[in-house]
C-alpha cells in the first residue's frame, strides 16, 4: 500500500484510535513512562524494528533498515502526560486521578507508532534506516538533554530528524509548517531582593526589600518595550513572589521566579545582562542587594531549508497545498530544539481542532481533546517525510 493510501484506510485510522485510546487512559508522568514505553517497545517489535529499552531511563529508540542503512532519518516523538486530573467525559478518559495527557503526548507517540507501521509495510522499498525516538519528560525540559547526554546520536548516527506537536487552534486534516524560528527559546530566572526586617511600624529602621521589589517588577516591565527592536520579539514574565510573615512584619528579603522567551540569538544574549542591571541597580538604589541566577534551559525551535523542504514536499502530496497553513511563532518552547543542535530537523504542527467534537480547549486544559482523525494525518505526513528524506539524502 502507498503511503498517501494510509490516510483514508479505516482500517489503519482505527488501530490508531485504538492505540491513542489506551495511551490517553494510562498516562505517566515524565521520567515514570515504564508502562507507556514498554507498550511502544512491544509494537515495535511486532513489526521487525529492533528496539532499544531504558535510553535516558524511560526512553526508546528502534531502528528498521532498508536497503542500506544510510541516510538515517529519525522521528521524535515525546511520551509524558501532566499533572492535572482530567475532567473530560471521553469514555476512555484518564484512569489515574490527578494524571492526564493533558497536552496530547499521547497524540505524538501514536502518530510516530503509526508513522512506523507505514514504512515497515514499504520496507522492501526504504532506501535508508528509519530510527524511531520516543523521548520523556518534555514536560520537564530534561528528556532531550538526558538523550544527548548518553549519547543517542553517537549509537544512532542520524542524517536528519523530524517531529510534531499536535495543535488545537489549527484545524484537524492540516498541517503548519514553517521555515526559521517556530518555538521560543525558554529560559528561567530566579530573583533575590535583600534588605533589613523590622516592625511594620517602624520602616524608617529597617531597609524594605518589599518596596525593592515593586520597583524591580516594574523596571522589568521596559527591557522589551526599551531595548529589544519593536521588529523582534520577547517576553519577561515573572511567575511567583515569595516573602514575609505577618502584616505587621518587614520582610528581611524577598523572592522571584520567571521566564524569559525569545526567537533571535542576539536578543536572547542580550536578556541577562539586562535584567541584571535592573535587579542590581534598583535594589540598591533603596539601600538593598539584588542577586539574579538566570538559567538557560532552552533553544528556540529553528527550522533550517533543507528538512523543511522536505517536509513541505512530503505534506503538499499527501494534504495538498490547501491544507498547509504558515504558522505565527509560538512563544511555548521545545525541547525538540536540543535534537535540532545536534542535527538537521524540521519541527511541525499538526491540526487536531474541531469544534463539533469539542476539541476547541488549550494544551494543559483539564478539558483538552483532539480530533481523533488527526492521528493518520500525522503518521502518513511523518512517514512520507522520512522516505522523501532518503530520496533526497541518497
Amino acid at each position: 500500500m502507498r503511503i498517501k493510501d494510509f490516510l483514508s484506510n479505516i482500517d489503519f485510522q482505527k488501530e490508531l484510535e485504538e492505540i491513542y485510546h489506551e495511551f490517553h487512559k494510562t498516562p505517566e508522568l515524565s521520567f515514570k513512562e515504564k508502562n507507556t514505553s514498554e507498550k511502544i517497545a512491544k509494537y515495535l517489535e511486532e513489526l521487525g524494528f529492533s528496539v532499544t529499552r531504558r535510553v535516558a531511563g524511560t526512553g526508546v529508540v528502534a531502528t528498521l533498515n532498508g536497503e542500506n542503512e544510510k541516510p538515517a532519518i529519525a522521528i521524535r516523538a515525546d511520551m509524558d502526560a501532566l499533572p492535572i486530573r482530567e475532567q473530560t467525559e471521553l469514555p476512555f478518559k484518564s484512569e489515574k486521578d490527578g494524571i492526564m495527557h493533558a497536552c496530547g503526548h499521547d497524540v505524538h507517540t501514536t502518530c510516530a507508532l503509526g508513522a512506523g507501521k507505514i514504512l515497515a509495510s514499504n520496507k522492501d522499498s526504504l532506501k535508508g534506516q528509519v530510527i524511531l525516538i520516543f523521548q520523556p519528560a518534555e514536560e520537564l525540559n530534561l528528556g532531550a538533554k538526558e538523550m544527548i547526554k548518553e549519547g543517542i546520536f553517537e549509537k544512532f548516527p542520524t542524517d536528519m530528524i523530524f517531529g510534531l506537536h499536535n495543535h488545537p487552534e489549527i484545524p484537524c486534516g492540516s498541517v503548519a509548517i514553517k521555515e526559521g524560528p517556530l518555538m521560543a527559546a525558554v529560559d528561567r530566572i530566579e530573583i533575590s531582593i535583600t534588605g533589613k526586617g523590622g516592625h511594620g511600624g517602624l520602616p524608617h529602621r529597617n531597609t524594605d526589600p518589599l518596596v525593592a521589589t515593586a520597583s524591580v517588577i516594574l523596571n522589568l516591565q521596559s527591557i522589551v518595550s526599551r531595548n529589544v527592536n519593536p521588529l523582534d520579539s520577547a517576553v519577561v514574565s515573572l511567575g511567583t513572589i515569595q516573602g514575609g510573615t505577618a502584616n505587621n512584619v518587614i520582610p528581611d528579603s524577598i523572592t522571584l521566579t520567571g521566564t524569559v522567551r525569545s526567537f533571535n540569538k542576539k536578543v536572547r544574549s542580550g536578556m541577562e545582562s539586562r535584567i541584571r542591571r535592573i535587579v542590581e541597580n534598583t535594589a540598591n538604589a533603596f539601600g538593598c542587594k539584588g542577586k539574579l541566577d538566570y538559567i538557560y534551559q532552552l533553544p528556540p525551535v529553528l527550522n533550517p531549508p533543507s528538512p523543511t523542504n522536505i517536509l513541505y514536499n512530503a505534506t503538499l502530496e499527501i494534504l495538498g497545498e490547501e491544507n498547509i497553513v504558515q504558522p505565527i511563532p509560538s512563544t511555548g518552547g521545545e525541547d525538540f530544539a536540543i535534537f535540532q543542535e545536534k542535527i538537521p530537523g524540521c519541527f511541525f504542527w499538526l491540526g487536531t481542532g474541531n469544534p463539533s467534537k469539542g476539541a476547541v480547549h488549550p494544551w494543559h486544559s483539564p478539558l483538552f481533546r483532539i480530533d481523533e482523525d488527526s492521528l493518520s494525518t500525522g503518521a502518513t505526513v511523518l512517514a512520507r517525510a522520512v522516505t522523501m528524506a532518503m530520496e533526497t539524502l541518497s
